[in-house]
């Protein structure tokens, strides 16, 4: 099967992945070059995309939702009723049959909902463990599903980046400090109610007055 790919792709594909070598640096000093005899470069499109084709056929006869993308492939299913359970442990079976075909393996349960009676679910015969919050595509999502999690990293993360200027960056004119916390502290933060608060500190730091810059030493974290 070609999935809609004409032979001019497949040729293409071919042979950018046809006599691939790499090799490791420790210490500045580099390894032989070795074959790559499987896989795909990463942070190319083209690793995402054989992957959905290798699992193509996952959601045959699955009833729950089956949403599938490489490895942050999703199953959900209710299971306020004991039908919903059932139904959901069957397609868990059957992913299991699948993953063991193709030698895969399946991780942890994102329990969501205040009134989620947290059931419990298998793999084979190995119980899987709950988790209260989880990477989607880059994202912490919580079980309940308030962004918390992602709010504190984005916090985090931007005040690191705004510790490394404050401290590195000596001009205190606006001019200055303000375009280089728009684009390197404000970006990372994912949640827009968080960037009023940034910019302030920004803004505090571009006046150049010195209880500005006291402030911006004392504060440990973002307003949330």
């Amino acid at each position: 099967m070609r999935y809609g790919l004409d032979k001019w792709s497949m040729r293409c594909m071919g042979n950018w992945l046809t006599g691939c070598t790499q090799r490791v640096l420790v210490n500045s000093s580099f390894s032989n070059w070795q074959p790559v005899t499987s896989g795909a470069l990463q942070g190319s499109i083209l690793g995402p995309m054989l992957f959905n084709i290798f699992i193509s056929d996952l959601d045959d006869g699955i009833k729950c939702t089956l949403m599938k993308f490489a490895d942050d492939t999703k199953l959900s299913g209710e299971v306020d009723t004991l039908e919903g359970r059932a139904t959901l442990q069957e397609d868990l079976d059957r992913l299991e049959e699948w993953a063991n075909k193709n030698l895969m393996k399946d991780n942890n349960i994102l329990d969501l909902g205040k009134t989620n009676p947290g059931a419990q679910h298998r793999l084979g015969s190995t119980w899987l463990e709950s988790s209260s919050v989880e990477r989607d595509l880059g994202v912490l999502v919580d079980n309940k599903l308030n962004m918390s999690e992602e709010c504190a990293a984005a916090a985090k993360k931007a005040n690191r980046m705004w510790g490394c200027i404050n401290k590195g960056i000596t001009n205190r004119d606006k001019e200055v400090i303000i375009p280089l916390s728009a684009c390197q502290a404000i970006p990372g933060i994912l949640c827009s109610v968080l960037v009023p608060t940034v910019q302030k500190r920004c803004g505090q730091a571009g006046e150049g007055s010195e209880e500005g810059h006291q402030d911006d030493q004392s504060t440990g974290k973002l307003a949330m």
